[in-house]
């Protein structure tokens, strides 16, 4: 099951997956709205929808036991900006429900996207309400669940590359590797890079348990995720 799954990078994790044959259900605020983008993927490849809040414990444990899932994938955000309680009520609380309710259906991997930078207080995003304090919060706590993790850090988020770029070669690299100095600067990733990632947490042994930070790079050679994860 992907939460957010409506979100820009939810939407590319749902691609990847049935890319690969995985199915997959879509948790989202709205079925409507989940509807109107899975269309296709609900009439072709089965896709299944859950609305809720990620803020409700009830709702996604309800929407977890009823979908029969065994891997959750968390890829809920909140615009910071806009909304001062957002990073503590969905960055944090809605991952500790979607934690609690991964355990109580004994899920076996629970694959969360959070963001480069949450290590370092001082990091410019943190100005938004603690939006990454909260999200570090959230590692924490699947950290500790006993369940099998994988934590996924990417740079800034894209949708496209940037006029006259190219998408460049996905760079893994181990926690707390970018930020502010003494860190390497940060770069950027497209989301649909981030959801190969994801999808490929799920498959390689060397990624249980671990958390990675992931940029994209230009003229670099692709090292194959398999590898990266290994390293």
């Amino acid at each position: 099951m992907v939460l957010g799954g409506t979100g820009g990078t939810g939407q590319q994790i749902v691609k990847a997956l049935l890319r690969e044959g995985v199915p997959c259900s879509v948790f989202a605020r709205s079925a409507k709205k989940a509807q109107e983008i899975f269309k296709d993927d609900i009439e072709m490849e089965g896709v299944k929808v859950f609305e809720g809040d990620v803020t409700n414990y009830e709702d996604v444990a309800r929407a977890m036991e009823a979908s029969g899932c065994n891997v959750l994938f968390v890829a809920t955000g909140t615009r910071a900006a806009m909304d001062p309680l957002g990073p503590f009520t969905v960055d944090y609380n809605g991952t500790l429900n979607a934690v609690a309710s991964a355990k109580a259906v004994k899920a076996k991997h629970v694959v969360l996207v959070t963001s480069i930078g949450v290590d370092d207080i001082l990091f410019p995003l943190n100005l938004f309400w603690g939006v990454l304090f909260w999200k570090k919060r959230a590692e924490e706590a699947l950290q500790r669940s006993g369940l099998r993790y994988t934590i996924v850090r990417p740079g800034g988020l894209q949708d496209e590359p940037r006029a006259g770029s190219s998408a460049g070669a996905i760079k893994m690299a181990k926690a707390d590797s970018y930020g502010l100095p003494p860190r390497q600067t940060p770069g950027s990733i497209l989301r649909s890079q981030v959801a190969q990632v994801c999808a490929q947490a799920l498959v390689q042994d060397a990624a249980f348990n671990k958390t990675v930070e992931i940029i994209a790079v230009e003229n670099e050679d692709e090292v194959p995720l398999p590898d990266q994860f290994s390293n």
